[in-house]
């Protein structure tokens, strides 16, 4: 009998890495924002989500071709419900009351993702659900259904063959403009439980199919990084769930980028890696008495770290970190 009580997921290092002078753009779903974050926090050149969270296979690839050919969006692609203007190829989070701010926050967004995508070397994609919504007027599936009453849309769940058969042409396109690109595809271990124990299981299972033809299909360009086999198999326990017990923990997600940086950040970037990390623990220190000797010492030292590291890595932005430290001393007069 083993002594270890768990089931660790070892993962191979990658045959690639990410640095900091690797763009990386990061489409999906909800845990797609986990990682994003986590690269983001730590001074990535990154990007995440530029239409918000999206969840299905046909969604995503529809982003990312709208990504690739920057085509902006025009005031007859929105919707008016319930007093928001908002885009069906978007989340909730681009809606507005204004017509005018909502088409101009979604192409400010696209615009900058079109301008990344001509740098990026990375593309991370994680799927949520194989199961899509279409819009019953237009017959074209959605990102998001915005609350909409239910009878205005029609879902089905996508088969292996429908999920490769549209990943196989986008990935191909793909390989002829930017061969240079890896993509990191994975599935989300948040569960769906809209659709019942049996159908998440379902979708999820589908989600891994397919996306296993894709690596047979192009083992130089596509690999899979195990986040839900991470969270299913090594966190088998309700410990490492939030509140809804559907969503990784805080724990949970910081164990799966641990994992992630092991076996994808590069060893150049490391060292640079631990010192952003231990920035962001000053900054996010919350200190009992601002006016202290020993406080103004240690948000002093501080910013001589933070200067320090910004002279060996002219590419990462503090600006944020250091007027916040900058209030700190301005308070303190």
């Amino acid at each position: 009998m083993s002594n270890s009580f768990r089931t660790p997921v070892n993962i191979n290092p990658f045959p690639f890495s990410i640095d900091y002078q690797t763009p990386t753009m990061l489409l999906g779903s909800c845990f797609t924002e986990n990682i994003g974050e986590a690269m983001l926090t730590r001074k990535f050149p990154a990007m995440v989500n530029p239409f918000g969270v999206i969840y299905n296979p046909i969604s995503v690839s529809l982003v990312l071709k709208r990504i690739i050919e920057g085509s902006l969006y025009k005031n007859n692609d929105l919707l008016f419900h319930n007093n928001l203007w908002l885009s069906l190829s978007h989340h909730t989070s681009f809606s507005s009351a204004s017509q005018s701010g909502c088409i101009e926050a979604i192409n400010n967004s696209l615009d900058s993702a079109h301008q990344l995508w001509h740098k990026t070397q990375r593309l991370i994609v994680t799927f949520g659900t194989a199961r899509v919504y279409y819009y019953n007027k237009t017959g074209k599936p959605v990102a998001n259904c915005h609350k909409i009453p239910a009878r205005e849309f029609t879902h089905k769940l996508l088969s292996v063959k429908e999920i490769v058969n549209e990943w196989s042409l986008l990935l191909s396109e793909i390989g002829k403009i930017k061969p240079e690109v890896k993509i990191i595809l994975t599935v989300s271990p948040v569960r769906h439980w809209k659709d019942g124990p049996e159908g998440n299981q379902l979708s999820k299972a589908t989600l891994i199919l397919a996306i296993n033809k894709l690596l047979e299909l192009f083992p130089k360009t596509a690999f899979y990084f195990p986040s839900y086999e991470i969270m299913m198999d090594d966190l088998r326990d309700y410990r490492f769930y939030a509140n809804d017990m559907l969503h990784p923990s805080a724990l949970a997600i910081e164990y799966i980028w641990e994992k992630f940086k092991h076996s994808l950040i590069g060893q150049s970037a490391q060292s640079t890696l631990a010192e952003v990390e231990k920035i962001n623990q000053a900054i996010n220190h919350r200190p009992f008495n601002t006016q202290s000797d020993d406080f103004k010492a240690f948000v002093n030292k501080t910013l001589r770290k933070i200067e320090q590291l910004a002279e060996q890595n002219p590419t990462l932005s503090f600006s944020e970190e250091i007027e916040t430290l900058n209030q700190y001393i301005c308070n303190s007069h």
